[in-house]
């Protein structure tokens, strides 16, 4: 029976609203209090399969010589391939099946082996070799081009044309639940005579997905779209958090750097490619038609429901914010792919294809703070807390994302941090 089959039932209780059924099992890093060792698990309702103590057991097909889920990471998985990641998940959707006694009855090793997720402390899930953002959302592209350059010059001359990105920082990739500090920088106001260093005042999030990159290429080799897909292990939720200020500054004529380098979230637990297979549906139409390498003669976007909540420390609750979906995206993850690849570029296994932001058509499926509020001009209501237009320290904002099934959903989690005071350094 294939992993995603509507019909499977774990033995595990999962309720039909969890983002972990067992047509899920998205791969985390967890450790635990009574083993400090990080080690790779699969989210299964509101436990997790420790797949370390799986392969321990010998239970999981062995598809490398090395370890491959006592590991800090999930790249030493992603190493194996196409073949062997498929294999491990069919192998670990049969142990979970309802009607399969081996893990289910083994009391000892169901006991160990199974946690229940608020036991376990997770770890960023990837190696991060490198991460590429892009400016992918036709919606968001225009939005933000509306404010800073008129409704008549919105996008550039090349938008519609080639998938833009920049390369990020992939050292300050740090995953949900790690608090972000409110980044310092140099800020030029309209009315300003010369800039001035200091904590951002217009801090930003960005609602994103992150593709993760499973297979390494050679310097020079070129993808197409479909080889670019087939590389694309899986997805995770992501926040490209943004210092709207400081990079209003600094962006010309090169483009975001230190407003964008001081945090970037992505969510514990990444879904694989296989998984989201169901939800693949067609993108926007590309007009003019793209050139030859970036075409795609099958739907290679996904939908995924999408959701932002913002909840200020002293509230009790959150506001959802924003509500999109990742099936808006004008260019899909496989053309940012082959199209980073077209120079010749090398990618590496855990390397992170950061979607952009992802607005829908209507202000409340915005992506930004900067849209929803239209630049600071309209501020954000909120349920407790007043309102914004741009983040407080104290203020936690939390993605969560989910595609939904017959009777299922294929979910994501949480991509979660808090705003910290900005590091003032005394005089």
């Amino acid at each position: 029976m294939h992993p995603n089959d509507p019909s499977l039932r774990s033995f595990v209780d999962v309720a039909p609203d969890s983002d972990f059924p067992i047509q899920n099992l998205p791969y985390g890093v967890i450790v635990t209090s009574d083993d400090r060792r990080p080690r790779v698990a699969v989210a299964i309702g509101d436990h997790v399969l420790d797949l370390g103590i799986m392969e321990d057991a010998g239970l999981l097909p062995k598809v490398s010589a090395k370890p491959v889920f006592r590991t800090p990471s999930i790249n030493a998985l992603m190493e194996n391939g196409a073949y062997g990641i498929g294999t491990v998940r069919r192998k670990i959707s049969e142990l979970l099946r309802h009607d399969n006694p081996v893990l289910r009855d083994n009391g000892v090793l169901h006991k160990r082996a199974l946690v229940p997720v608020r036991n376990v402390k997770l770890r960023r899930p990837v190696d991060v070799a490198g991460y590429t953002d892009f400016y992918s959302s036709r919606e968001h592209a225009t939005n933000v081009g509306t404010m800073f350059r008129g409704k008549d010059n919105a996008l550039g001359e090349n938008w519609l044309h080639i998938p833009i990105g920049y390369n990020g920082r992939a050292s300050t990739v740090v995953v949900s639940g790690t608090p972000v500090i409110r980044p310092q920088g140099q800020v030029k106001g309209p009315g300003d005579p010369a800039p001035v260093f200091g904590p951002s005042r217009r801090l930003d999030i960005e609602l994103e997905m992150a593709a993760v990159v499973g297979r390494k290429t050679e310097l020079g080799h070129i993808m197409d779209v479909a080889e670019a897909q087939y590389s694309i292990f899986g997805f995770t939720l992501f926040n490209d958090w943004s210092a709207r200020d400081i990079q209003q500054w600094e962006y010309v004529p090169l483009g975001p750097f230190q407003g964008k380098a001081f945090a970037s979230t992505m969510g514990a637990w990444v879904v694989t490619n296989e998984a989201l297979t169901p939800f693949l549906v067609e993108g926007p139409k590309q007009d003019p038609a793209p050139l030859a390498y970036l075409r795609q003669d099958k739907p290679h976007n996904y939908d995924i429901r999408l959701e932002v909540e913002l909840k200020p420390a002293s509230a009790t609750r959150g506001t959802i914010i924003s509500v999109s979906n990742f099936k808006h995206m004008y260019w899909s993850s496989a053309q940012q792919l082959a199209h980073h690849t077209s120079s010749g570029c090398a990618m590496s296994v855990g390397d992170l294809i950061g979607s952009g932001t992802i607005s829908g058509p209507d202000k409340g499926s915005y992506g930004s703070m900067l849209e929803l509020s239209w630049g600071g001009k309209e501020p954000i209501e909120l349920v407790e807390g007043g309102t914004r237009t741009f983040l407080e320290d104290g203020d936690t904002v939390t993605l969560r994302g989910y595609a939904q099934g017959a009777g299922y959903r294929i979910g994501f989690g949480e991509a979660s941090g808090q705003i910290m005071p900005a590091k003032v350094k005394s005089k």
